[in-house]
């Protein structure tokens, strides 16, 4: 059974530049699901806030409450976001489908956020604006991954609009949160759009309403 419009407003706690909040924002926003951000700073020169770690005892974000219902870790809030609420279905219903979302879920846990992101985004372009400088070896290994990610993802999406088939699903939300990021490094511009088809679902996921309402504001 889920939620109707006029339940709980759920409140998403943490800062618009974090990949993950974003996720769980693309996902609400998806779904039609009217919500509050409110702003975690977990940089703060003080620490994190004690009611942040009651909300989120490992100190990350995004946390999440609907009610008296609280949640932290992405995968739980974005999966119980699309269950609980009315709105278009953002995981297929079919096994195999909803298994394939699954792993690129995965991939893009284990190897699109720690390597294009931490490895190349983090490294090549915010380390040099703090007079940083890149740690070498982690950029060659985010490379050589970032190269295999990339193949793959290409060919999961082979002919079809959305990394699952034709309908927008959680694989979409995760993904383009972190690719938004990784595009900022100029050799993994140039390696995802050598993969045509991974530059038309860009673009796609570009013109999504909710993409444009999430860009960070820092």
């Amino acid at each position: 059974m889920t939620e109707t419009a006029s339940s709980t407003r759920p409140q998403l706690y943490g800062a618009d530049y974090s990949v993950y909040v974003r996720i769980a924002r693309l996902a609400l926003l998806e779904k039609g699901v009217a919500h509050d951000l409110v702003p975690v700073d977990i940089f703060a020169e003080d620490g994190i806030p004690d009611h942040h770690l009651a909300r989120h005892p490992f100190g990350k974000i995004p946390a999440f409450a609907h009610g008296d219902f609280h949640l932290y870790e992405t995968g739980a809030i974005t999966r119980y976001i699309d269950e609980a609420f009315d709105g278009p279905p953002l995981q297929a219903a079919d096994a195999k489908t909803r298994a394939r979302m699954n792993q690129i879920v995965s991939i893009a846990d284990g190897y699109v956020y720690p390597q294009m992101v931490w490895g190349l985004y983090v490294e090549c372009i915010e380390k040099p604006k703090r007079r940083e400088a890149p740690d070498g070896g982690r950029v060659e290994k985010a490379r050589a991954i970032a190269r295999i990610s990339l193949d793959v993802l290409a060919d999961l999406l082979a002919d079809q609009r959305w990394m699952c088939g034709n309908a927008l699903t959680l694989a979409d939300l995760y993904l383009a949160s972190m690719i938004n990021y990784a595009l900022e490094v100029p050799e993994v511009r140039e390696m995802f759009f050598e993969r045509r088809n991974l530059g038309d679902w860009w673009q796609r996921v570009k013109a999504l309403d909710s993409f444009q309402k999430t860009r960070p504001t820092s």
